[in-house]
């Protein structure tokens, strides 16, 4: 399953921009969620590929899930995320971004403690049948929405947190500042509608601005890079780090880590240079740029 980033920020930010710009997809009706997907660039892709003469190239992605606007119920829709893009207007001259994002910062605690909430009053109710766990859970959020009323976040609870919770206010949250001293989001998005290498001829060769903000991502998420490579399709996949062979084998498929015999590991650096690859069993933990043949019985 890809991983998943929600994009959030006040009206007129250049939420929607920055979302046309990672993902390359037009975000149509206003007042509506917007889902695409956004590629992350990897130069080791392209030189595997080569290698190996692959008819298919396909980069690592991500999930993008942009809201229309803030307030609890919509924050809501992104509970699911891994990570939040905060998008501040540094380019209007009537916004003042490090105030912007304090006040998103309030916006996400606002919708946690609403959450919270409703989360108390339906588990004292349950709790009212005397069940000795559900009463324990209705005293142990009472005390959480008297944290969050204090204005502390979620993130700041010393105590184990409901896996039916699924705070906002623990989640990565990376700023974006939209404007001269940041990322010019328009360029970015009218750029995605280039080429790539007309884009790069615009930009003179250099990488695109977003790929700083992919960066900050893999950085905040500590995510890796493997891949697989075949003339069929050589393909690049993520993984958290720490992070085992029999993982990696199903984010590609469940049935390959179900028949998970053994897993041939070569460094990208390796592989291009023709080196042996190494058998590895199911609790190696992959490193960054390893290339994985997985051998596998179903």
């Amino acid at each position: 399953m890809a991983l998943e980033i929600g994009i959030v920020g006040l009206p007129s930010s250049g939420k929607t921009t920055l979302f046309r710009a990672l993902t390359r997809a037009e975000a149509t009706g206003s007042g509506k969620e917007h889902v695409g997907m956004a590629q992350i660039a990897d130069a080791r892709l392209d030189a595997l590929a080569e290698k190996v003469g692959a008819r298919k190239i396909t980069p690592a992605a991500v999930r993008v899930v942009d809201v229309p606007g803030t307030g609890p119920q919509l924050l809501g829709n992104l509970r699911q995320v891994d990570a939040l893009l905060v998008v501040l207007d540094g380019f209007s001259g009537t916004r003042v971004p490090d105030d912007d994002l304090e006040t998103l910062k309030l916006e996400l605690l606002v919708a946690d403690r609403d959450h919270v909430e409703k989360r108390l009053e339906r588990v004292a109710k349950q709790a009212k049948s005397g069940d000795t766990k559900l009463r324990a859970e209705a005293a142990a959020t009472e005390e959480l929405l008297a944290h969050v009323d204090a204005g502390h976040t979620l993130a700041e609870w010393d105590g184990e947190l409901s896996s039916e919770l699924d705070p906002l206010t623990t989640k990565p949250l990376i700023s974006i500042v939209n404007g001269s001293e940041g990322i010019d989001l328009q360029l970015e998005s009218e750029l995605a509608d280039l080429s790539d290498e007309e884009a790069a001829e615009f930009r003179g060769g250099g990488e695109s601005a977003l790929g700083e903000v992919v960066r900050r991502l893999a950085g905040a998420l500590d995510l890796i890079t493997f891949f697989t490579a075949g003339e069929k399709e050589t393909r690049a996949w993520t993984l958290r780090r720490g992070e085992s062979a029999l993982d990696a084998a199903a984010t590609i498929h469940s049935d390959i880590a179900r028949g998970f015999i053994r897993a041939e590991v070569t460094r990208t650096d390796d592989f291009l240079a023709d080196g042996q690859a190494r058998l590895e069993g199911k609790n190696y933990v992959i490193e960054d740029g390893d290339v994985l043949n997985i051998r596998f019985n179903v």
